[in-house]
């Protein structure tokens, strides 16, 4: 299906400003379908005036539709066109008629020119069901009434409103809430959803009869809104604003009608959006718990960390010493992570970082007097992880960087590499070293680091794990696992 813009540039000789202020109006015309109950069709005269292009399309979301198949980017030769062009010609819109559809249904047309600077650059065929006569309700009546106001501001130029499309057009609809005032800001109408969003906030009477923004700005108790609801409200101009007091919270989209140049009141579309907001402040209030609590841990690790090393330092026999330094150091990689989740918006964490960090610690405080500078290198993303799978994945790398700087290297060194590669939920990193290699009765049980290592990725992480004798000289530890 052709756009808009396709149709214009390659059928007609509209100027782009023309297409603009179309677009303009088909970005914004739902509340125009839904107010009158009708599918739209936007008809443009084609540039050799051979007939008229649908270049766009809209269908209620208040009632059935009449539009079974899709009309933009069709065309209507010249002879099929007659009311399209008796709007065209005269600029004037073109009475309801009740026409019979082919499968015996009926409906009403009406012909709507869309005016812009004072010409006619464009059709709107509006059509919807004839229902078996009966006494329309207030609602219905009311709706009718404010979309043809609405029409008739696009027939003088008036409708799409100047200036920066509402972010709300796309969210609030008729069906959330509608009020109309009169020309002195009173409420000619307000729907039963309106009335109830009102209650909300905590209006006791009726809203027939009272000046709209004296109620709202009461009920608020006159906190500050993006705009003041007084003025606002009026309809002086269009905007939109939410509103809340400590009951409840509204969105509200105020568009101002005119007739004969004056302001003759407004149209207000408004949504309760109470449960929302108290979900979206429970969120909030329990990530900065959850952020608080992983700050806290961090500072608790920081201090069991503290405590094995002064520990460390009054113990004699050096095997015991080495077994506080490696208890520090794994105590030292779960804090990494709760410190980075402590400063995340989420459950997840840029590893990437994290494994960075690692590298850089353990290379610091593992190598020993007999081991020349070692190198590291990351290549590869690991992206987001989860942090019940970084907690462990931090650990796996500090017992392997650690284990491969005690082993594989001398006096020489050498470079350690952390490939890592990740297609969607799988994840395969190999940990290289050009060291010595794997000695032949290698068994990773007689590790403590090892076994640490291999019960992680295979219980608590789920992965695979192997260990093998690279043909260079060295070792890799392959890793697989699902995060």
């Amino acid at each position: 299906m052709p756009s808009l813009d396709d149709i214009a540039r390659f059928q007609t000789s509209l100027s782009t400003s023309d297409v603009s202020w179309l677009h303009a109006l088909v970005t914004d015309w739902q509340i125009i379908a839904d107010l009158s109950f009708s599918d739209l069709v936007l008809w443009v005269p084609d540039a050799e005036s051979k007939g008229m292009w649908a270049g766009a399309q809209i269908r209620p979301t208040t009632g059935p539709t009449t539009l079974l198949e899709d009309a933009a980017g069709t065309f209507l030769p010249a002879g099929h066109t007659d009311r399209l062009d008796l709007a065209l010609a005269s600029g004037e819109v073109v009475d309801e008629q009740v026409e019979k559809m082919p499968d015996g249904t009926r409906v009403r047309t009406r012909t709507i020119p869309v005016k812009r600077e004072g010409s006619t650059i464009a059709i709107i065929s509006s059509r919807r069901s004839d229902s078996a006569p009966r006494t329309a309700s207030e609602l219905e009546a009311t709706y009718l009434e404010a979309a043809d106001e609405l029409i008739d501001m696009i027939q003088r130029g008036e409708f799409p409103l100047e200036g920066i499309r509402s972010d709300l057009a796309d969210s609030l609809r008729v069906g959330d809430g509608l009020i109309r005032t009169d020309g002195r800001g009173r409420v000619a109408y307000a729907s039963p959803n309106a009335l109830s969003a009102y209650r909300r906030l905590g209006l006791a009477g009726d809203l027939m009869g009272a000046e709209l923004g004296e109620v709202t700005t009461g009920l608020i108790d006159r906190r500050p809104t993006d705009r003041g609801p007084l003025g606002l409200l009026r309809g002086d101009a269009g905007g939109e604003a939410e509103i809340e007091n400590a009951t409840g919270s509204l969105l509200l989209r105020v568009i101002p009608l005119r007739s004969g140049g004056h302001r003759n009141g407004a149209l207000i579309l408004l949504r309760d959006v109470t449960e929302l907001r108290l979900r979206e402040r429970e969120l909030v209030s329990k990530e900065a718990t959850i952020r608080e609590i992983h700050h806290r841990v961090k500072n608790n690790l920081q201090t069991v960390a503290a405590l094995l090393r002064l520990q460390g330092r009054r113990v004699e026999l050096p095997e015991a010493r080495a077994a506080l330094d490696d208890a520090v150091r794994r105590v030292g990689s779960i804090a990494l992570v709760h410190e980075t989740l402590s400063q995340s918006f989420g459950d997840e964490v840029d590893f990437d970082d994290i494994a960075d960090r690692l590298i850089r610690n353990v290379l610091d405080v593992s190598r020993g007097p007999d081991v020349g500078v070692v190198h590291a290198d990351r290549v590869g993303s690991f992206g987001s992880l989860p942090g019940v799978v970084a907690t462990p994945l931090a650990m796996v790398l500090t017992e392997l960087i650690q284990n491969a700087v005690e082993h594989a290297y001398g006096p020489g060194g050498g470079t350690l590499t952390l490939a890592v590669n990740r297609i969607r939920d799988r994840v395969r990193l190999r940990v290289s070293d050009d060291g010595v290699g794997l000695p032949k009765d290698f068994d990773p049980a007689d590790s403590l680091g090892l076994s640490i290592v291999t019960t992680l990725v295979e219980g608590e992480l789920g992965g695979t794990l192997t260990f093998e004798r690279r043909n260079s000289g060295g070792t890799t530890v392959a890793i697989s696992l699902l995060v």
